[in-house]
């Protein structure tokens, strides 16, 4: 006779509601942008009660502050895996891995708050270390990176911010052009630069 699995303490079933707001919020940020979104569908996405969510978080600028901060959190876990993965990556490893990780959600969440943030001082004020701190993370990440494959740390660092800068605009064109080929074309542009200026390996065949 099999044991009864053990009851979940009422800690972990709050922290269980607090990610279901917060994946909630995402997601509703990334279908209807900032302006459209409101509490109580977000509530209702995480298949919660208004006042579970209001338990949680203090209005919908709290939640969403706190949902890209989750967001950015997990996207650095997962880019830490990434380098920890493999002891010496190539350009098309990183580079594709960014791309993905940009173009399947990222930046198109961060389109939609940022017009906000930029006419909203508290909410900018509010945003601002928890970028800081992704950004951190993304150095600290590059260095690892640059380390193993023995290139200057602030050499990789550059390459790698710029590679998230140009994706940033390559993401910001496809709202209105889709062109997969176009944007292929850039990145294997943008690979063949990073090989030459890093000296990263090619991708083994």
């Amino acid at each position: 006779m099999t044991s009864p699995s053990p009851r979940r303490t009422q800690e972990a079933r709050r922290e269980e509601t607090r990610q279901r707001l917060l994946r909630a919020t995402i997601a509703l940020l990334l279908e209807r942008g900032y302006s459209r979104l409101t509490t109580p569908d977000i509530a209702r996405a995480a298949g919660v009660s208004r006042g579970a969510l209001t338990h949680h978080f203090v209005n919908k600028e709290d939640i969403v502050v706190r949902a890209i901060a989750f967001q950015l959190d997990e996207v650095t876990e997962g880019l830490r895996r990434m380098c920890e993965g493999a002891p010496v990556l190539s350009t098309e490893q990183v580079v594709d891995y960014l791309w993905r990780m940009m173009a399947e959600g990222l930046f198109y969440v961060t389109m939609e708050y940022l017009p906000e943030a930029r006419h909203n001082e508290a909410f900018r004020a509010r945003l601002r270390p928890v970028v800081r701190e992704f950004h951190a993370a993304l150095d600290a990440i590059w260095d690892r990176l640059s380390a193993a494959a023995g290139i200057p740390a602030e050499q990789a660092r550059v390459s790698l911010n710029a590679t998230m800068c140009l994706f940033r605009g390559m993401i910001a064109q496809t709202v209105l052009r889709d062109d997969p080929a176009y944007y292929a074309e850039l990145l294997d542009y943008w690979k063949r630069h990073l090989r030459g200026g890093l000296g990263m390996p090619r991708a083994a065949a």
